[in-house]
């Protein structure tokens, strides 16, 4: 690649030809991505600590006032909000600012909503707002609050984007919105996920916060206990973790469902769930768990049910009335986001530009150091307006004093505002005033209320200006101010009560799937061609059942709805299938290899209950083999476990139990050989020793005996017969061996 390019003229450097710069590729692109990634995380995806809103949702509320849509007047349509952000302040797409202003509607999503809305704006199922021309807005009071001083020159105004207007930098916000709200983004390199809180517990923090600049986090947190999430919910976190994650600004919180026991009769119960976990949509939670029902991985739950209106009702339903609630409960909770964790991440802009993860302290602070600068330039602001209307008074008043000359000298003087600024000493403000003065106000009840009015002003005055030279009544005043929003939006208020409660997370001893699971006699039935059903009850396995065209049976025995399957493959694996998950026998059943992922060209070698007490003989039919442990051969997930190692046209032969002191091996030249089991070394893993040595060909059987009770096989006729004498056919492991005893079958197996 070329060490330097020409590019469009981006910075001024380096002219080329008037229209280009060279610069190298690497400086290019590093600029630019610079450029990008602080533009991202400045003005899209992290909140200011300040007021907790990201620039979107600052546009969307002064956009709003600006349409003065308060709280207690009219709606407007919502296109109409998204087309003057997007017009005036934020030039971005109007769906993604609709989007914004129908969440800050949602109050399954935000703690305080900061938008009214009426119409369709979405719900908790995880249904789509309605588009925005159906749709209509208009502020909250919550909102109001955010912009309460806004025209008194509380903060810093900008120009929007193209000049043509002003917008502000940041909104007076008198509560502590970004962790009332909380806030959520991703940005380039960095991320933000910050829970919502209570008010009016926030409020009691930062008054203390006030009262003592030095307090503990643990101190604060007697104060705001946890996150309080706007759908409610049970928090059993630990309290020294949300301690920690307070102090770190990094830390999860442990969210469950809120539940109740709900009697229907006649010794019967059911769960209701009332409340979910913040951000988990209702229908893909019921999905999940009728999933997990279809699946049997609750073999406890029958079924699921929404009942749900404007409230939350999920109604979960025993198999059986003698069900432990809380053991269903919390293999629940494990399984499915009934529970979910909320991570924290307190990453917020300081001051509007420095991105940094704080405390909650840290974020108190910030808020607090704002709402007194806020407070100081209102009140600067208040003193200017009443210093220029006492100066209009005070005109007023000289007027009143000497009302006969003023009179005179607007009557018969052609140019009566100098001379009355001379012969009175008035300002050009003040004489300006009186020349402006209506007849009516001449009266002499005007006077003393202008009087009253001097007297109000320089009383307010004397407080204002004691109030900007005090740090100390400037914070009693902000306090004083938390506490009226405490009143206005905490516990007493509409919605201003805790909605997550705190508690402890139950003692649970975790209960395995197999006690779940009802315990009842089935017949397992596996055709040649890999179809497994199970039929209730044991049925005589003898008689005849039905198969596929040109299917078969090969596996069929008695087993329990608690048993676990193991099925061992020609590829050398163990693939494990609970009893209770294995399709009903009304039809032909379901073909295995859906339910594990055995390899098209693996063959079912065996198929058998497991038995974690027994020892399994494994061999290839290279003829090389050893002993396993039965428990160690289970699997834990649907791709199985190698156990036998075998390679190119090797596959895996015999796998079976052993039972006796000695094994014997059958090659495919029908030569016998055995020897004592002891030779055979026992293993978790590997391609195992050789048993019996070939010219040619390999291993057709092998299988385990008792040298006293003699080796024992199947005729044709399917009798046993059985040879005592065996010293022939004795040896060493690893030796060619005998050819077989008399009578022994053609197929050259055991065929036990």
């Amino acid at each position: 690649m070329a060490d330097n390019i020409d590019e469009p003229n981006m910075n001024g450097d380096d002219h080329h030809d008037g229209m280009t710069v060279k610069e190298p590729l690497r400086r290019a692109i590093g600029d630019r991505y610079l450029t990008y990634a602080l533009s991202t995380i400045m003005h899209r995806a992290l909140p200011d600590a300040r007021d907790g809103l990201k620039p979107v949702h600052r546009r969307i509320l002064y956009a709003m006032r600006e349409l003065k849509l308060a709280s207690n007047g009219g709606f407007r349509k919502s296109a109409k909000i998204s087309g003057d952000v997007m017009g005036n302040y934020h030039p971005h797409g109007d769906q993604a600012i609709y989007d914004a202003l129908a969440r800050l509607a949602q109050d399954f999503n935000v703690r305080y909503p900061l938008v009214d809305g009426q119409g369709n704006f979405g719900n908790i199922d995880g249904d789509n707002p309605a588009a925005a021309r159906y749709t209509e807005a208009r502020m909250t009071a919550v909102a109001e609050a955010m912009l309460e001083g806004l025209s008194e020159d509380a903060v810093d105004f900008r120009e929007n984007y193209d000049g043509s207007l002003t917008e502000p930098a940041v909104l007076p916000a008198s509560f502590p919105n970004l962790l009332a709200n909380g806030s959520s983004g991703i940005a380039v390199g960095m991320a933000t996920n910050i829970p919502p809180h209570n008010i009016g517990e926030l409020c009691d923090a930062a008054i203390h916060l006030i009262k003592a600049p030095n307090a503990r986090d643990e101190t604060l947190m007697e104060y705001v206990p946890g996150p309080d999430f706007p759908t409610g919910g049970i928090l059993v976190e630990p309290a020294e973790n949300i301690l920690n994650a307070y102090k770190t600004g990094r830390g999860s919180f442990r969210l469950r469902s809120k539940w109740e026991i709900e009697d229907i009769g006649r010794g019967m119960w059911q769960v209701v769930v009332t409340e979910i976990p913040y951000q988990v949509q209702k229908s893909k939670l019921i999905e999940k768990i009728a999933e997990l029902i279809q699946l049997k991985k609750i073999p406890i739950l029958a079924d699921v049910r929404d009942e749900s209106a404007d409230d939350i009702r999920l109604v979960l339903e025993p198999r059986a009335k003698t069900v432990d609630p809380t053991v269903l409960m919390e293999t629940l909770f494990k399984l499915c986001d009934l529970e979910t964790r909320f991570s924290m991440n307190l990453n917020v802009l300081i001051d509007g530009r420095t991105p940094k993860v704080c405390s909650m302290k840290e974020v108190l602070r910030a808020f607090l150091d704002h709402r007194r600068e806020v407070l100081y330039r209102r009140s600067k602001f208040r003193m200017d307006k009443i210093d220029r209307r006492l100066e209009v008074l005070e005109g007023y008043i000289v007027a009143f004093l000497n009302l006969d000359r003023v009179i005179e000298i607007i009557r018969e003087e052609d140019e009566p505002k100098p001379i009355m600024m001379a012969e009175f000493s008035l300002s050009d403000v003040q004489a300006e005033a009186i020349l402006n003065m209506r007849l009516r106000s001449l009266r002499r009840l005007e006077e003393m209320e202008l009087r009253n009015e001097l007297d109000a002003l320089q009383i307010e005055r004397a407080e204002l200006d004691d109030l900007l030279g005090s740090e100390e009544l400037q914070w009693n005043r902000i306090k004083d101010q938390l506490r009226e929003t405490r009143k206005q939006f905490g516990k007493d208020s509409e919605f201003g009560a805790r909605r997550t409660l705190l508690e402890d997370a139950p003692e649970f001893e975790e209960v395995p799937l197999e006690a779940m699971i009802e315990k009842e006699p089935i017949t397992v039935v596996c055709s040649a061609m890999g179809w497994v059903r199970a039929m209730k009850g044991h049925i005589d396995l003898s008689q005849e059942l039905k198969f596929k065209d040109g299917d078969e049976g090969r596996f069929m025995f008695h087993a329990e709805t608690t048993d676990k399957l193991v099925l061992f493959g020609s590829n050398g694996r163990f693939y494990t299938l609970p009893c209770s998950e294995l399709p009903g026998g009304r039809g032909m059943g379901e073909p295995i290899r859906l339910m594990v992922d055995l390899p098209n060209d693996a063959d079912m070698m065996a198929l058998f209950i497991h038995d974690p007490a027994r020892r399994l003989l494994l061999a290839s039919s290279a003829g090389d083999g050893f002993v396993v442990e039965e428990k160690e051969v289970l699997a834990q997930t649907r791709t199985g476990k190698q156990v036998l190692n075998v390679r190119g046209e090797v596959t895996a032969l015999v796998c079976k139990p052993v039972v006796g002191d000695h094994l014997a091996c059958v090659g495919q030249n029908r030569k016998v050989i055995i020897f004592p089991l002891e030779e055979l070394p026992e293993m978790a893993r590997g391609k195992g020793v050789r048993l019996q040595k070939y010219k040619d060909g390999g291993l057709s059987d092998a299988t385990t005996l008792n040298l006293e009770t003699g080796l024992q096989w199947l005729d044709p006729a399917g009798r046993t017969r059985t040879e005592t004498e065996l010293t022939d056919w004795i040896g060493k492991r690893a030796g060619a061996g005998r050819m077989a005893p008399r009578g022994f079958p053609h197929d050259n197996k055991f065929n036990l």
